[in-house]
């Protein structure tokens, strides 16, 4: 069958010119089933266009594709719907196109603004869709792009799907439909592919399965056939008539079907007397495969006998032997084991006695430079006490050392007037002699270092008395005495000032 279509399909396309190749696809002898009637689902939303339903050819015959609302390739655009057209000697599928314009369809009034010429349903202004409420089921709450244009629909007339041919529709393309058929066209949508694919698997969308009236004539969305949005056709567009092809395919299904089962029987009738003949035989095999079985396993109980016993004797000799040789080695072991034991019980005390004295070592060390550290600390906070007590110690002795300094002092200033006057009071009792001897004892003296002479003179002498006693000021008490005095009084008592002094020792013998 699909031979033929491929012979005729190249017959017609013998005489289709070049310009109009490219709008066809299958061609096939047999008409197309009148058009069905049913009603357009709502827009589902603003910008949707409507697109006919129409029946298709597959490898089981022609099978119904829903009407759809579809979404266009881009705003502005119209669809011309395809259409089947006779070519003289088959018809040919013309697939169908967006463009700018809506072209020539073969005059098949599809409904719904197809009348056959041109699309009355809407048109496009500012980017928008307006929508003619005559011929489409519009939601005026959702979408309110609407307008009013009666249309006469002669859908409940003819319902004829073809154009040319017995039967099809005299329709010729106008100057404007053929203008629009040479402007850049855009092909179906990917939707619009996807929705055809799916009406050709559907076996219910079969024109032999449903005689022309489809459960699902058209959807709301492309691809979408079950749901609200689903509309099944109220009746077929005429009477349905299976092609003879159809019935030719039917009567080989039956013949192949009947072939088959008689096949079939004979298939199984071969399969029981084989099965038949294989049971005798497996019988016949499995008697005298029983009879040969037992015969060796007389022989193989007996030679497993006599093996057994041998076997069973060779394994006692090689127990008795392996319980020897392991009880010997269980022995060396158990005695490498203690070695080896003891061996490590030693390391480990060797170990461990060298671990402690180790960590007696370490903590005498630790002991020792403790009380090394205490002891010095120790010594060091004894001696800072002992140096502060010396120091207190030489503070206190300094102190009082100069505290008797001060009071001999002061006792010394105190005796000290009173040698000056015993000192004074000598002279007046002295002897002539001692008068005439002073100016030759004060020359004899040299007069640069008077203190030396004084401390050379006898203690009996009044200026050794004078002398005895520290005195921090001696010379205001040389200052004190009158000038009339003699100048052995002078010379008496210590003089800082010795040069002084001398001119009134010598002046003394003038008086």
């Amino acid at each position: 069958m699909h031979t033929i279509r491929l012979l005729l399909f190249a017959v017609l396309i013998l005489a289709i010119p070049a310009a109009s190749f490219a709008q066809f696809g299958v061609s096939i002898t047999i008409a197309p089933p009148a058009l069905p009637v049913y009603e357009q689902p709502m827009v589902p939303a603003a910008g949707y266009l409507w697109t006919p339903g129409y029946w298709a050819y597959g490898d089981e015959g022609y099978f119904w594709v829903p009407g759809t609302w579809v979404e266009p390739p881009t705003v502005g655009l119209l669809w011309t719907p395809g259409y089947w057209g006779w070519g003289g000697n088959a018809f040919a599928w013309n697939e169908g196109y967006w463009g700018a314009q809506v072209g020539f369809y073969g005059g098949v009034n599809y409904g719904f603004g197809y009348g056959g010429v041109g699309y009355e349903g809407g048109y496009w202004n500012n980017n928008a869709f307006y929508y003619n409420r005559s011929v489409n089921n519009v939601n005026v709450t959702n979408i309110t792009n609407v307008y009013n244009k009666t249309v006469t629909n002669e859908t409940t007339v003819n319902h004829v799907s073809y154009n040319g041919g017995e039967g099809g529709i005299t329709a010729h393309p106008t100057a404007a439909e053929e203008t629009a058929a040479h402007e850049q066209h855009t092909p179906p949508t990917a939707m619009q592919t996807q929705h055809v694919h799916a009406a050709s698997t559907n076996h219910a969308l079969l024109a032999s399965v449903n005689q022309g009236r489809p459960a699902i004539a058209a959807t709301a969305k492309p691809g979408e056939f079950s749901g609200q949005g689903v509309a099944a056709a109220k009746q077929a567009g005429a009477p349905y008539k299976a092609p003879a092809t159809e019935n030719k395919a039917a009567e080989s299904k039956a013949a192949e079907s009947k072939a088959s089962e008689n096949k079939a029987a004979e298939s199984k009738a071969a399969e029981s007397k084989a099965t038949e003949n294989k049971a005798a035989e497996s019988k016949a095999a499995e008697s005298k495969a029983t009879e040969n079985k037992a015969a060796e396993s007389k022989a193989a109980e007996s030679k497993a006998s006599e093996n057994k016993a041998a076997e069973s004797k060779a394994a006692e000799n090689k127990a008795s032997e392996n319980k020897a040789a392991e009880s010997k080695a269980a022995e060396n072991k158990a005695s490498e084991n203690k070695a080896a034991e003891s061996k490590a019980a030693e390391s480990k005390a060797t170990e461990n006695k060298a671990a402690e004295s180790k960590a007696a070592e370490s903590k005498a060390s630790e002991n020792k430079a403790a009380e090394s550290r205490a002891a010095e600390n120790k010594a060091t906070e004894n001696k800072a006490a002992e140096s502060k007590a010396a120091e207190s110690k030489a503070s206190e002795n300094k102190a009082a050392e100069n505290k008797a300094t001060e009071s001999k002092a002061a006792a010394n200033k105190a005796t000290a007037p009173r040698a000056n006057e015993n000192k004074a009071a000598k002279p007046k009792a002295a002897s002539p002699a001692a008068e005439s001897k002073t100016p030759t004892t004060a020359h004899a003296r040299p007069a640069p270092k008077p203190a030396p002479a004084a401390h050379a003179q006898p203690a009996s002498k009044p200026a050794t008395v004078a002398h005895a006693q520290p005195a921090p000021k001696p010379t205001p008490a040389a200052h004190a005495q009158p000038a009339s005095k003699p100048a052995t009084a002078a010379h008496a008592q210590p003089a800082p000032h010795p040069a002084k002094e001398a001119p009134k020792t010598e002046e003394a013998p003038r008086k």
